[in-house]
């Protein structure tokens, strides 16, 4: 079996990136529930935010890009904030579809949201932030975590349960 090339840390502009992508779906979710109230926009950020933090406790602190620079960015600020878990235990966890609704619901919140803001009262910006959100959740995350991020992750490589998952190539099987 051939071996993949591995970034040990990866390259600032596809963090940049993967930052940047991110923060534009958290944008343009909140900014499509805005329709609906102010505070329907904050409580959607809050939950993002929510999203953000679980990932990191239960994903993050048991990646081998703990305390380094990974694909999304998100191995040096896990080890600010929470202490290293165990490597072994994230190749093992196997991840299901109904693991990935909550984060499966920071694009269909605003959707849902958008949808019914826009039939109570239409504005073409909104309807530009929900194509822009469905373009980039969809669209974006596949570009980035497909062409720069997993395929030189060296955790996709040990063994990695999202993109076993998602049908990507997992060499730990």
């Amino acid at each position: 079996m051939e071996e993949r090339e591995c970034y040990e840390s990866f390259p600032a502009w596809i963090v940049v990136l993967s930052y940047l992508m991110t923060v534009a779906i958290y944008a343009a979710g909140a900014y499509a529930l805005a329709g609906l109230g102010i505070v329907v926009s904050v409580v959607y950020l809050l939950y993002c935010l929510a999203i953000e933090i679980r990932l990191l406790k239960v994903g993050c602190v048991d990646c081998y890009y703990y305390g380094k620079r990974c694909g999304p960015g998100r191995g040096k600020l896990c080890s600010l904030l929470f202490k290293r878990g165990d490597p072994e235990r994230f190749a093992a966890k196997q991840a299901t579809w109904l693991d990935m609704l909550p984060d499966f619901l920071v694009l269909i919140f605003p959707l849902a949201g958008g949808i019914v803001s826009l039939v109570l009262d239409f504005s073409w910006l909104r309807l530009a932030a929900l194509v822009v959100l469905v373009a980039l959740y969809l669209g974006g995350n596949a570009v980035i975590r497909g062409a720069f991020a997993c395929r030189y992750c060296r955790q996709g490589a040990i063994g990695c349960p999202a993109l076993a998952l998602f049908g990507g190539e997992d060499e730990s099987d």
